[in-house]
């Protein structure tokens, strides 16, 4: 059975896309710890990040990059956290995080569903930096 995400990348499920190219889907989280809280995942499904073989891990990584620097562009914040925990959807995937402090990662805090129009925005200010 398709994952979460690989139906989020199939277009099953809406979400509020960032960027994506032939190998990666860039998109914002709805129940987000902070404003701009986007996650990064492989097109193709692969549960466990360290499974994934080494030069798509690599391009993951620069994937991130090429969506952090537009990301700390429209969000104005401190740095863009980065954390891999992978528990709640089994498809790889790494979150980008707008801090201003370190509580801004703390993945405990009680959060809730952003709405659609908010999240909305939040998307287009993004896509506006991206090169």
């Amino acid at each position: 059975m398709a994952s979460l995400f690989t139906k989020i990348i199939q277009g099953e499920i809406p979400a509020h896309k960032i960027a994506e190219n032939e190998n990666f889907f860039a998109f914002l989280d709805v129940f987000p710890l902070v404003k701009g809280h986007t996650l990064i995942i492989p097109k193709l499904e692969i549960d466990y990040l360290f499974d994934i073989e080494d030069v798509l891990f690599q391009q993951l990584f620069l994937f991130a990059k090429q969506i952090a620097i537009p990301l700390k562009q429209a969000i104005p914040c401190k740095k863009i956290g980065i954390t891999v925990i992978g528990l709640e959807v089994p498809h790889a995937h790494i979150h980008l995080i707008p801090m201003q402090t370190m509580s801004d990662m703390d993945f405990n805090k009680t959060k809730k569903r952003a709405e659609d129009a908010e999240l909305a925005t939040i998307a287009q200010e993004i896509r506006k930096f991206i090169f």
